[in-house]
């Protein structure tokens, strides 16, 4: 525990609110038992941030001794132990890391889980149920806002069916059922209220793709027009989300009931690969390639420009891009 504390600490020091950030790195999927090259790769891309989005270990369990030794395997790897003690490091968790597969607010033992979650990734532990954060880094008029959403904690049932290419899961008619929870949402509406020229919102989980059959936000309808529909209300400039999950990586885009293009760039995974290597369908996909092999996505941001120009990119093992999209900050505009 000592050295996962130390590591929480070096990694804390390099914040600094007033530094403009220009590449901020994100991945998911991260398999605690086997090696993982790919962070030696990110390590060469000198990230200034990396954000890990969910199934950042596998622990798939409810005894809290089984997920904390999960957790100091993932804190042994080198690649990794150097990544904290070199960049910025910010988390989310998804179901495996939560602590049971396609879990949500059923899994009993989420208060335990959550204690572990933050005293390994932020070396103290707070009262407030789910692990949801925001961070505001740079000056005004190159401010990035991150926000992390926690889509596990206080999400309700999903509705099962017969099984499709991506899994059992069909849209929920009921619009009670939650996604975030209230507490959540309302600060959400508050983040979004902050100023910043840019916010990458974190989600574990897809959320611009519909449901084939896997976990997105498409399953609980309701909740996915209430993100968007907030991003309206409170005027959010700069919005792009990162998701992870899926163990392919594709940028999707959404036009309709948004003020401007929100973009979802999925990246998954750094050692956990699928065995199918098929996408599920995505009509929204904005680029028509996806990729399949290890991966993290990398978001570059031109402030020098007139226009700011911000490109985001899938990156595979030899640090050759795979999937990229070039997008104007006057683009992302209510």
């Amino acid at each position: 525990m000592k050295t996962i504390l130390s590591l929480v600490l070096i990694t804390s020091s390099l914040y600094a609110a007033d530094d403009a950030i220009t590449r901020i790195h994100f991945g998911s999927c991260i398999k605690h038992d086997r090696p993982a090259p790919l962070l030696d790769t990110i390590l060469k891309d000198r990230p200034e941030m990396f954000i890990f989005l969910g199934d950042n270990i596998y622990g798939d369990t409810s005894d809290m001794k089984v997920l904390q030794a999960k957790y100091d395997r993932l804190a042994a790897i080198p690649g990794f132990a150097k990544l904290r003690q070199t960049t910025r490091v910010l988390a989310t968790w998804d179901d495996h890391d939560f602590g049971k597969n396609d879990a949500g607010a059923d899994y009993q033992m989420r208060r335990e889980s959550q204690a572990l979650f933050l005293k390994f990734w932020e070396g103290q532990v707070n009262q407030r149920p789910g692990v949801y954060r925001s961070h505001s880094f740079g000056p005004k008029g190159k401010r990035v806002q991150v926000i992390l959403l926690d889509t596990r904690y206080f999400r309700g049932p999903l509705k099962t069916g017969p099984r499709r290419t991506g899994g059992p899961y069909y849209p929920q008619p009921d619009p009670s059922v939650p996604m975030l929870g209230e507490a959540q949402w309302n600060w959400l509406e508050e983040q979004l209220k902050q100023s910043a020229d840019i916010r990458i919102v974190g989600s574990s989980i897809q959320c611009v793709p519909e449901a084939s059959g896997q976990e997105t936000w498409s399953n609980l309808p309701a909740e996915r027009k209430r993100f968007f529909d907030l991003i309206s209300k409170t005027k959010a400039n700069g919005v792009i989300i990162i998701s992870g999950d899926r163990h392919w990586s594709e940028i999707s885009s959404l036009s309709k009931g948004v003020p401007y293009p929100v973009y979802d760039v999925t990246s998954s995974s750094i050692n956990q690969l699928h065995k199918r290597g098929t996408p599920t369908k995505n009509r929204f996909r904005a680029v028509p390639t996806s990729f399949h092999r290890e991966n993290f996505g990398r978001l570059s941001i031109d402030w020098k420009r007139d226009d700011p120009m911000i490109t985001a990119e899938v990156i595979d093992m030899e640090g050759q891009v795979r999937i990229a999209k070039k997008l104007f900050l006057s683009e992302l505009q209510p």
